[in-house]
């Protein structure tokens, strides 16, 4: 069974924003050819690794709720630039949107059990799916979703 990750997703308001970042992080490595992936570097690596990468998502907290998620595809020890330890996380590019879920802040990243992660919005939310963001989220602010 899948472990995932939840993280804030600092400096994203909304779902389009990561997508937009994305987006322009991975032209940016393409022009200085750089491998085109999309790698999250975090403090601390998970001590339960093999867990996450048999079929784990990084979920991110935007502006108060859980709203999407993105495949854990790898995670790579690496020394930055100062001698301090990191981790890469690398993930795949597509983001996921879920069914949004409230998270209080917190600081770094936790582990999210596969039975507690929100599910895909697209599996069998039907019109929900097609709502805006924004209007979702306040739904969800109402107690109404």
């Amino acid at each position: 069974m899948p472990l995932h990750i939840i993280k804030l997703c600092v400096g994203a308001d909304s779902i389009h924003d990561l997508e937009e970042w994305i987006a322009a992080t991975l032209v940016m490595k393409r022009a200085a050819s750089l491998p085109a992936e999309q790698v999250h570097t975090t403090r601390s690596a998970p001590k339960r690794a093999q867990e996450v990468l048999d079929g784990g998502s990084l979920y991110w907290v935007i502006k108060g709720q859980i709203a999407a998620r993105q495949l854990v595809t790898d995670l790579r020890q690496m020394t930055d630039s100062q001698g301090i330890a990191r981790c890469q996380i690398v993930l795949d590019p597509t983001v996921v949107q879920v069914m949004p879920r409230p998270q209080r802040p917190f600081q770094g990243w936790r582990y999210l059990v596969d039975h507690e992660a929100p599910k895909d919005l697209a599996a069998g939310a039907g019109e929900l799916a097609e709502m805006p963001e924004e209007l979702r989220r306040e739904l969800r602010d109402l107690g109404l979703l």
